[in-house]
């Protein structure tokens, strides 16, 4: 029952498309291609450029950064095949 009137508005929307763009010359097809695509363009851009800007500003605090801090390593003198040399204990 849904799925017949959801096919029944599509038919409907896709005739009613049909019977406007028909009438349209293919230079003014061009021209609605174009203007399409700028004003997608510019949505696009606007939304990636404002969602960076706005990144962190609903949370009320803005992102912090911090520096990679180096790594501290423990050092320790690990007996190893070079310092064996002067030990002199044979069991």
């Amino acid at each position: 029952m849904i799925k017949k009137k959801l096919i029944a508005v599509r038919d409907w929307m896709e005739d009613g498309l049909r019977s406007l763009l028909g009438r349209v010359t293919p230079d003014g097809r061009i021209t609605i291609i174009l203007i399409m695509l700028f004003v997608f363009s510019f949505g696009s851009i606007y939304m990636t450029v404002s969602s960076i800007y706005n990144m962190g500003k609903k949370s009320g605090q803005q992102m912090q950064i911090e520096h990679i801090k180096g790594v501290e390593l423990e050092y320790q003198q690990k007996a190893d095949s070079i310092n064996h040399k002067n030990d002199f204990n044979y069991e």
